[in-house]
């Protein structure tokens, strides 16, 4: 019941409405809907901000902590606010003993009655017991030489990734075109076994009604209902090829499959001109430019290994607020300074990354040199592909000739019974192998032209 439901979709898609997709508006619309597309450009945007966490480090940069202690005890310590001179009537001191040195013990001068009093006592805590503190710090980065590498390498891996979206999308392109040729080549055959079932149904009657009038032996019919269920039996393989390849065309195109398609109009001219295809795929292609990013950014990175031997130069700003005010008297106070941080040594971290990026570089390099060589080849195996193709359509519409003049002819024949059954049958399959390998073939004649166009880098949408 499932395979009569899909027979018969496929074959009266029209009547039941099903839009016919063309090639071109299937390709606009796997571009615009893929979505292995829509992570690649996800990935663009992932790429950006690359760039802003790299540019971050010219910003200034503002941090803010608070703490709470609860110290044991809480420390103050008390500070007179003024004093006054008194005459106490004695002497306040020892006289001075010229004898041993001056010291606190032995002050210079001689002895009087007056001292000096505090007027006022002004308590100043140097520790409270519940002590809370907030520090607000900005740093601004005035020479920091390894952070320029690092911006020109984000910008570079943004670039890189839009090169590898557009790779992406020219590949989901080709693969389009290829499944939506498929499915047309598919449609096409089944077109032609259709009505190749018609005419076993045909002959099956046909042999039928020899045989009830004794012209014809029982073998010719039921040879002829073979040659039927046969024809039955490829017509719902094809059906279902048809369904499986319209399902995955769907999917590129992140779509239900309720379209139907027609044979493809012929590509637009690939110029022939080996050199000149070379030369474009040389400069047209995202893959080897993305592969050139990945040497810059190789290069790039090298450069900031070397930087890192180079100092960093800091401006410095602190606000600091406690409730302890100490000898200042003050809650908040703030500073401002100028730091350099120049490491030295590294335990030969800095050597180790030199190494490393200069073998990425040798690989960047080897790999650039191996896509160029990738992009070369595909190109001579696509021409030579079209020279193929080419050559075996015009064979296989030579062969479909000859074989719809011989199925003309063994079908006179036949029906002035001067040929066999059995060479009729013969004389159809041959038809029919011959018009499936026309379709194929004239089609595999278009498909290699925008195969051309993939590997030169014209495959654009």
């Amino acid at each position: 019941m499932l395979t009569a439901l899909v027979a018969a979709a496929l074959t009266g898609s029209a009547a039941l409405g099903a839009p016919v997709l063309t090639l071109d508006e299937a390709m606009t619309q796997a571009a615009r809907n893929n979505l292995d597309l829509a992570a690649a450009q996800s990935r663009i945007d992932q790429s950006r901000e690359l760039v802003s966490k790299a540019r971050s480090a010219y910003l200034p940069q503002v941090s803010l902590g608070a703490q709470y202690t609860f110290n044991s005890v809480d420390a103050k310590f008390g500070m007179p606010t003024g004093y006054t001179i008194r005459d106490v009537g004695i002497p306040t001191s020892q006289p001075f003993d010229p004898s041993k040195p001056p010291d606190i013990g032995n002050p210079p001068g001689q002895p009087t009655n007056l001292v000096m009093v505090p007027t006022g006592i002004a308590e100043t805590a140097i520790q409270e017991q519940h002590q809370l503190g907030a520090q607000l710090q900005v740093t601004q980065g005035l020479f920091l030489p390894a952070v320029f590498p690092a911006v020109r390498t984000a910008h570079l891996a943004e670039t890189a990734a839009r090169l590898g979206h557009e790779a992406a999308k020219r590949e989901i392109l080709m693969a389009t075109a290829q499944l939506y040729y498929s499915a047309a080549s598919l449609r096409e055959a089944r077109q032609v076994q259709a009505r190749l079932l018609e005419t076993y149904r045909a002959h099956e009657e046909a042999a039928a009604r020899q045989v009830a009038s004794g012209n014809a032996p029982k073998m010719a019919e039921l040879r002829a209902r073979i040659e039927r269920v046969k024809a039955e039996q490829e017509l719902e393989r094809t059906d279902n090829a048809y369904a499986g390849a319209i399902s995955a065309l769907a999917t590129l195109m992140n779509r239900p499959p309720d379209f139907d398609v027609t044979r493809p109009t012929a590509p637009p001219f690939v110029p022939s001109e080996a050199q000149a295809l070379e030369r474009s795929a040389m400069e047209e292609r995202p893959d080897l430019e993305a592969a050139r990013v990945q040497v810059e950014i190789a290069e790039t990175q090298r450069e900031g290994a070397r930087k890192g031997y180079l100092p960093n130069l800091l401006l410095v700003g602190n606000y600091n607020l406690s409730n302890t005010s100490g000898f200042t008297g003050e809650y908040g106070f703030w500073n401002l300074g100028v730091a350099l941080s120049w490491n030295l040594f590294d335990g030969g971290l800095r050597e180790a990354e030199l190494r490393e990026s200069a073998a990425r570089l040798s690989e960047s390099r080897a790999n650039l040199a191996a896509a160029e060589a990738r992009a070369r080849d595909e190109l001579r195996r696509a021409l030579l592909d079209l020279a193929s193709a080419r050559a075996n359509a015009v064979k296989a519409d030579e062969q479909l000739a000859l074989a719809r003049e011989n199925a003309r002819l063994v079908q006179a024949s036949f029906e002035l019974q001067a040929a066999t059954y059995l060479e009729v049958i013969d004389a159809n399959a041959a038809l029919a192998g011959a018009e499936l390998s026309a379709i194929n073939e004239a089609l595999q004649a278009d498909l290699a032209q925008i195969q051309i166009a993939r590997a030169a880098g014209l495959l654009t949408r």
